[in-house]
C-alpha cells in the first residue's frame, strides 16, 4: 500500500539551525543538515522512504516497522519535544523525538520509552545525503556506526545491536515497561573526528529547560494563549540562531496545488517575512531576537541599499539561483522540486515597508535606533524615493509582468510614514517637509489610482479589476481609519469575491486552467495569512462577533500539534504548502493579540482609535494625507 502521509501527519523539531519533521507513523522524513538550507539527508517527503527516512515504531509480522501511526501525541509542555504513543495488543510504547539547541554539530535523539507491557520495536535508518540521491558508505568504526557521503558523516549511536541491509541500518529490540532505549544520530564533516556521544537524558532535561526559559518571557496572558505560545514556539524553531536570519519555512517545494506547478523553497529568509515575525515576537516581549535580526539586516544589505534583495540565505547569501531535482517525485508526485527561488532578484516595493516598520517597531520596543541602522535607514528611504512610482513583482512574488500593486505602494507609504515619526521622535535626521510631502503624494496617487469607485474597493493594481486579499491590511497599517467607506467597501468586496463559504480567503483569482496576473497555471488553496487578514479587518471595522468566529476556525485548522502550513484546501480539508509556515504562526499572534485588544476597548473597535493594530502597532492611529 503506497504510504501518503498528509502535511498536517508532520510535526516538527529543531534546534534553531536546522529542524526535522516526523510522521505520526514514527518515520522522520526530512531533515536537512548540518543548517535549514543544506542538502537533505532524509528526503522522502518530497518522494518516498526511498529518498532518505528513519523510522522507529513497533514492528509489524514481517519484522519491519509497522504503518499504523500513533495512538496519540504531543509536544511536552511549551517545548519542541514531541511524544508519541502506541498501544499494541503486548503493551504501550512512547517515543521521546527532540533536537538539543547548539553550539556545535546537530543531533537529533529519540528516547523510546516503555510504558507498559513488552513491545517489539524497529528503527529503521535510510540515510540519503544529497536530497535523496547518494547512496553512503555504511561500516563500523570503533564499535559506532557510521554513514559517509562527500562531505557528510552520520554517526548513530544506540545501547542495541546495529545492522546495515541493503543501505539500511537496522535494530530490532524489545522494551517493557520501565525500559528505555535512546538513539543519537550526529552529523559531522566526513573528515573531522568522530564527535562525542552526549548523554540523552541530559539532552533531554537540557532542551527543556531551554525552552520553558524561553517560553517564560512571553508577555501575552490573553485568550487562546496556548495557540499563541505554540506559534511563537515554532517562529522561534525557523529562526537561525548564528545569524539571527529567519526562514519563512524550513521546508522547500511543499506544494500550494497537488500535482500543480507551485512547488518553491522558502528556507531563505525573505525581508517581509523576517519582519512581520520579528513584529509577532517583538509584541509578545522578545527582544533579542529583534537585535539579532537587525544586525543580520546590516550584514545582509551592507553598503548596497540601492540592490536591496527581497531574500537572502540565512547568513545573508546573495546568490540563491533557482534549480530543480528531477530525481525527486515531489510530495504526491507534485513536481518539479526545486531548491533556490529566481524571486531573489524581484522587486517588490513593499518590502522597503515592512523593513522600515519593523526598525520603527523595535525603537518604541525599547530597541535603541544604533547610527549604522540610521544610516542604512535614510538610504532606503531616499531610494524608495527614487523607486516608488515603478511597477513591481509585489507581495506574491509573480512571475509574470510587473504591475502597479496596490499594497507595495501602501506599503511605500508606510515606509514613508514611519520615518516621518522617527523623526519627529528625534530618532532620525531627515528632511521632514520633503517626507511629509512624499507621503501626502502616495496617498494620494493610490486613492486616485488603486480604487474603484464604481465598485468602492481598492483593487490588485492600477487599472485592475480584480482583487487582492493585501488590501485587507489598509485598515491595519493607519493608511485609512477602520470607518472609511473606502475600507468597508473593500473589506466587503473581498468577502464577496475572494472568499469561501466559511470565511477562508485566497490571496487574489487563480486562473484554474490558463495563466493569470502571477505567470502560473493552475489553481491553490485559501492563503492562511489573508484569513488572518480578514480577522483583523472585520475586528477593526466593528465588526467583532464575525471576527471571532472565523478566527476560530481557524484555530481549528492547525494540526493536531498546533502547527499550520501556507495554505488551506477547504474541499479536500488538508492543508497546503510549506509547513510550518511563519506567515501563518504570525498571524494567528497578531490577530490573537488584536482581539484582545479590542475586547478591552469595545467602545473604540469600529476606529480603532486608541488600539494597537496588529500591523501599525500604535498607541494612536497615524494620521492620513486627506484624500
Amino acid at each position: 500500500m503506497t504510504r501518503l502521509p498528509r502535511i498536517e501527519q508532520y510535526g516538527l523539531i529543531g534546534d534553531m539551525q536546522t529542524s526535522a519533521h516526523v510522521c505520526d507513523d514514527g518515520s522522520i522524513d526530512w531533515l536537512c543538515l548540518p543548517r535549514f538550507d543544506r542538502p537533505a539527508v532524509f528526503a522522502g517527503l518530497l518522494g518516498t522512504q526511498e529518498h532518505g527516512s528513519w523510522q522507529i515504531a513497533p514492528a509489524s509480522p514481517a519484522g519491519e516497522p509497522g504503518s499504523e501511526v500513533a495512538a496519540e501525541r504531543r509536544y511536552r509542555g511549551d517545548s519542541l519535544v514531541l511524544e508519541s504513543v502506541w498501544r499494541t495488543p503486548t503493551g504501550s510504547v512512547r517515543v521521546l523525538d527532540f533536537m538539543p539547541p547548539r553550539d556545535g554539530e546537530p543531533q537529533v535523539i529519540r528516547i523510546v520509552e516503555g510504558l507498559a507491557g513488552e513491545v517489539e520495536m524497529v528503527s529503521a535508518m535510510r540515510p540519503r545525503p544529497g536530497y535523496g540521491s547518494v547512496s553512503p558508505w555504511i561500516h563500523e568504526v570503533g564499535g559506532r556506526m557510521v554513514a559517509e557521503a562527500g562531505a557528510d558523516a552520520l554517526w548513530l549511536d544506540t545501547g542495541v545491536r546495529q545492522v546495515e541491509k541493503d543501505g539500511v541500518l537496522v535494530s530490532t529490540f524489545a522494551v517493557a515497561g520501565g525500559q528505555s532505549v535512546a538513539f543519537v544520530l550526529s552529523w559531522c564533516p566526513s573528515h573531522a573526528a568522530a564527535p562525542e556521544i552526549p548523554d540523552p537524558v541530559a539532552a533531554l532535561a537540557a532542551t527543556l529547560a531551554f525552552w520553558e526559559d524561553w517560553t517564560r518571557e512571553c508577555s501575552y496572558e490573553g485568550p487562546h494563549r496556548e495557540a499563541v505560545v505554540r506559534s511563537l514556539i515554532t517562529l522561534k524553531a525557523m529562526t537561525y540562531g548564528p545569524s539571527g536570519g529567519i526562514v519563512a519555512a524550513p521546508t522547500t517545494s511543499l506544494p500550494e496545488e497537488i500535482r500543480g506547478e507551485r512547488q518553491w523553497d522558502y528556507r531563505f529568509t525573505w525581508l517581509r517575512d523576517a519582519s512581520t515575525t520579528l513584529a509577532a515576537l517583538l509584541g509578545t516581549g522578545y527582544r533579542q531576537e529583534a537585535q539579532a535580526w537587525r544586525r543580520w539586516l546590516l550584514r545582509a544589505v551592507a553598503g548596497d541599499p540601492e540592490n536591496l534583495q527581497i531574500m537572502y540565505g540565512i547568513t545573508a547569501e546573495r546568490d540563491l539561483r533557482e534549480r530543480e531535482l528531477p530525481w525527486l517525485p515531489g510530495y504526491e508526485g507534485s513536481a518539479p522540486v526545486r531548491v533556490g527561488n529566481g524571486a531573489a532578484n524581484q522587486l517588490q516595493l513593499d518590502v522597503y515597508g515592512e523593513v522600515i516598520e519593523t526598525l520603527y517597531l523595535a525603537h518604541e520596543s525599547g530597541v535603541a535606533h544604533c547610527a549604522d541602522t540610521a544610516v542604512l535607514h535614510r538610504r532606503l528611504v531616499e531610494h524608495l524615493a527614487q523607486r516608488w512610482q515603478e511597477p513591481d513583482e509585489g507581495i506574491w512574488e509573480i512571475r509574470g509582468a510587473r504591475q502597479h500593486f496596490v499594497h507595495s505602494k501602501v506599503m511605500a507609504w508606510v515606509a514613508v510614514d514611519r520615518t516621518i515619526r522617527l523623526v519627529e521622535a528625534g530618532a532620525l535626521d531627515m528632511d521632514l517637509v520633503a517626507l511629509i510631502e512624499l507621503r501626502a503624494a502616495i496617498h494620494h496617487e493610490v486613492c486616485a489610482k488603486g480604487f474603484d469607485t464604481a465598485r468602492n474597493t481598492f483593487t490588485q493594481s492600477y487599472g485592475s479589476q480584480e482583487l487582492d486579499a493585501s488590501t485587507l491590511l489598509i485598515p491595519s497599517v493607519g493608511f485609512l481609519p477602520p470607518d472609511d467607506p473606502r475600507v468597508i467597501g473593500t473589506v466587503d468586496a473581498v468577502r464577496r469575491e475572494l472568499s469561501t463559504a466559511d470565511g477562508l480567503v485566497r490571496r487574489y483569482p487563480t486562473s484554474g486552467d490558463h495563466t493569470g496576473v502571477d505567470g502560473l497555471s493552475g489553481d491553490e488553496g485559501t492563503f492562511v495569512l489573508c484569513s488572518f487578514w480578514l480577522v483583523d479587518a472585520l475586528s477593526l471595522t466593528g465588526r467583532l462577533d464575525e471576527a471571532r468566529k472565523l478566527f476560530a476556525r481557524l484555530l481549528a485548522l492547525r494540526s493536531d500539534l498546533g502547527l499550520l502550513a501556507e495554505e488551506y484546501d477547504p474541499v479536500q480539508q488538508r492543508q497546503l504548502g510549506n509547513f510550518p509556515q511563519a506567515f501563518s504562526h504570525m498571524g494567528l499572534i497578531q490577530s490573537a493579540r488584536l482581539l484582545q485588544q479590542l475586547a478591552n476597548h469595545p467602545s473604540q473597535s469600529a476606529d480603532g482609535s486608541t488600539v494597537s493594530t496588529p500591523r501599525s502597532r500604535t498607541a494612536a492611529r497615524p494620521e492620513p494625507a486627506q484624500t
